[in-house]
C-alpha cells in the first residue's frame, strides 16, 4: 500500500490545473466520498495493525498535501475571477436573447395549488432552518429514530435543514386556530445520495387538513381529486400501506408512468409505478403534543414531491437535469 500512496503523491504534485480540470475538479478527484482518499482510508482499515503506524503516517503527509494544493488553487481560482470582475464596465447596455419563461418546477406548484385552493386550502409557509421540536420532536419522532441520524439529516450546530415541510405543520397547529386547512411548499433537505430518481434537496408541498369528524375516506378523495385535475381523468392510483411517525395510519400514493420506454423501466425501477407522496390521518401524539384535544379533533396530511411529480407531467427522465439551467430545457416552456 505503500508503493500505490506513493504514486497517488507523484500525480498529485504533477496534476496539471486547466479550464477542465480546475479546484473543483481536483476536489472531486482526490476528496470527495467517492474520491482516492476515501478509497484509501477505506483499504487502511483492512491492512494488519503492525502496519498501520508507518501506512498511516504516509496516508496523512498524502491528505495533507492534497488539501494544501485544493486550498491553494482554490484561492488562486477566485483571485482570477475577481480581477476579471474588476475590468467589468457595468455602464454598457444589457442585450437580452429573447423572452424568459417559468422554470416547469414553477409551473407545477401554482399549478398545484390552484388546486387545492379551489378546495378550500390556505397557505402556510416556514423557515428552511428548523430546531429539533418542530422537524422531529413535536412530529412523534423518538430519539433513536433513524432520520436523526447524519445519513438523512443536515445538521447545523444544533439546528437542522427542514427534511420535510411538516415542520410547518407544527408552526400552524401550535397557534391553536382551529380548524385548519392548510397547503405548505417549500424546499427541503436530505443527505442522500444524487442519482437519477432523488437528490440532496427537493421541493415539497405538504397538506394538513384538521377538523371535527375528518376521516381517511376525506384524505382519499382529495387527493383522488387532486390527481384528475392535474394528470387527467382516469390517470391510475394506487394507495400502498406505509409508515410514518406523524401518521397512523400512513399510506403511499403511486401514479401509472408505465413500461413502454427503457427510461419508464429505469425510473420506476421495473414496475411502471412511480410513488408520488406519502400521506395519513395525523397521529394523536401530534395533536396531543400541540396542545389540541386528539378526542375531539381529528386530521388528515399528505405530503408530495413537486419535482417527481414534474418529472412524471412532463417525460423528463433525470430529476437533475431540473437543475441544469440548461436553456434547451427551460425554453420549452416559454409558451406554457
Amino acid at each position: 500500500m505503500i508503493d500505490k500512496i506513493t504514486e497517488i503523491l507523484n500525480n498529485v504534485n504533477n496534476f496539471v490545473f486547466k479550464k477542465e480540470n480546475n479546484a473543483a475538479s481536483f476536489r472531486l478527484l482526490y476528496l470527495s466520498k467517492k474520491g482516492v482518499i476515501t478509497e484509501l482510508l477505506n483499504e487502511f482499515k483492512t491492512i494488519p495493525n503492525n502496519e498501520k503506524k508507518l501506512v498511516g503516517a504516509q496516508l496523512n503527509i498524502l491528505k495533507q498535501k492534497v488539501e494544501e494544493i485544493y486550498q491553494h488553487q482554490t484561492e488562486l481560482e477566485e483571485k482570477t475571477n475577481q480581477s476579471k470582475n474588476k475590468h467589468k464596465d457595468s455602464t454598457l447596455p444589457v442585450y437580452q436573447e429573447g423572452p424568459g419563461s417559468y422554470h416547469p418546477l414553477r409551473i407545477v406548484e401554482d399549478r398545484l395549488l390552484d388546486i387545492f385552493f379551489s378546495l378550500g386550502f390556505d397557505l402556510a409557509e416556514g423557515p428552511e432552518i428548523e430546531d429539533d421540536k418542530h422537524n422531529f420532536s413535536f412530529l412523534n419522532f423518538t430519539k433513536d429514530h433513524p432520520a436523526r441520524d447524519m445519513q438523512d439529516t443536515f445538521f447545523i450546530a444544533e439546528h437542522v435543514l427542514r427534511t420535510h415541510t411538516s415542520s410547518v405543520q407544527i408552526r400552524e397547529m401550535e397557534k391553536g386556530k382551529l380548524p385548519l386547512r392548510l397547503v405548505m411548499p417549500g424546499r427541503v433537505y436530505r443527505n442522500e445520495a444524487v442519482s437519477a430518481r432523488s437528490n440532496c434537496f427537493f421541493h415539497q408541498i405538504e397538506g394538513l387538513y384538521i377538523d371535527k369528524g375528518v376521516s381517511f375516506a376525506d384524505l382519499k378523495q382529495t387527493l383522488y381529486y387532486f390527481v384528475q385535475q392535474f394528470f387527467g381523468e382516469g390517470t391510475k392510483v394506487r394507495f400502498r400501506s406505509s409508515y410514518f411517525p406523524f401518521t397512523e395510519p400512513s399510506a403511499e400514493m403511486d401514479i401509472w408512468a408505465g413500461l413502454e420506454t427503457e427510461e419508464n423501466r429505469r425510473l420506476t425501477k421495473g414496475t411502471g409505478w412511480l410513488e408520488v407522496l406519502g400521506c395519513g390521518m395525523v397521529h394523536p401524539n401530534v395533536l396531543d403534543a400541540c396542545n389540541i384535544n386528539s378526542l375531539e379533533y381529528k386530521g388528515f396530511a399528505f405530503g408530495m414531491g413537486i419535482d417527481r411529480i414534474t418529472m412524471l407531467k412532463y417525460g423528463i427522465n433525470d430529476i437533475r437535469d431540473l437543475f441544469l439551467n440548461d436553456k434547451r430545457l427551460l425554453f420549452q416552456f416559454s409558451g406554457v
